[in-house]
């Protein structure tokens, strides 16, 4: 187990140097050739990079952002089973302490994307992100999650209400889908991440105040 502990705090690491990445920030260099973070909500996520540059270019930081979790995630998975537990494929179960290993790397993840060190501890919402490392750490429950965001964002265009909410529920599918009580407190801590960086859209919420989603460049709700 202390080897387990070793690569797991590795992993960790390198999840949030990679995921810190902040690629709204390159595709709208690239694409519209504007800094994101003086437009719009000033937000280097998937929302405001449609509204500040275009479809195409929100597509691409969607994909970039979910991927680099995604990715990250595996990577982790082969990479500490390999080298912490041998290789054992009975060991690589999401219900044994490889599940809680695997959460602490999601945790990493999350707080890469939000407090990303190549921004000063700056980033984005975390959703894209979160629903891709999701995927990593156990495919259902990403996919339970992407149910609940879907359910409220769809038919209200309050792409926030879904984002707080699908992240909300992530320590609930967790212990649904039988992962260990170890690694509850991580997911609960990356959903927190989440649902803080969204504090200005739930006092707008709040207020009857925040804007749907639109791809309209003068609309200024935030997420991702």
């Amino acid at each position: 187990m202390q080897g387990l502990a070793l690569w797991t705090a590795v992993f960790t690491l390198g999840a949030y140097l990679v995921c810190g990445i902040p690629f709204g920030l390159v595709v709208a260099r690239l694409m519209g050739h504007v800094d994101v973070r003086e437009v719009g909500s000033g937000n280097i996520g998937t929302t405001n990079v449609a509204r500040s540059v275009g479809k195409g270019a929100a597509a691409a930081t969607l994909l970039l952002d979910l991927g680099k979790g995604l990715v990250w995630m595996l990577v982790a998975r082969h990479a500490v089973a390999a080298l912490a537990l041998g290789g054992d494929v009975a060991a690589l179960d999401h219900t044994t302490a490889f599940g809680a290993s695997l959460a602490f790397v999601f945790l990493g993840c999350i707080c890469g994307h939000v407090f990303s060190p190549y921004l000063r501890f700056h980033g984005g919402k975390g959703i894209a992100v979160g629903f891709g490392a999701a995927l990593g750490l156990y495919w259902p429950i990403g996919l339970a999650a992407l149910a609940v965001f879907l359910v409220l964002a769809v038919p209200t265009r309050y792409v926030s209400l879904g984002s707080v909410f699908a992240a909300a529920s992530l320590p609930v599918w967790c212990v649904v889908f039988g992962l260990p009580a170890a690694a509850i407190a991580p997911v609960a801590v990356a959903a927190v991440v989440v649902i803080w960086s969204h504090r200005e859209n739930v006092r707008r919420l709040a207020r009857h105040e925040e804007r749907r989603f639109s791809f309209h460049r003068s609309d200024k709700e935030e997420t991702h």
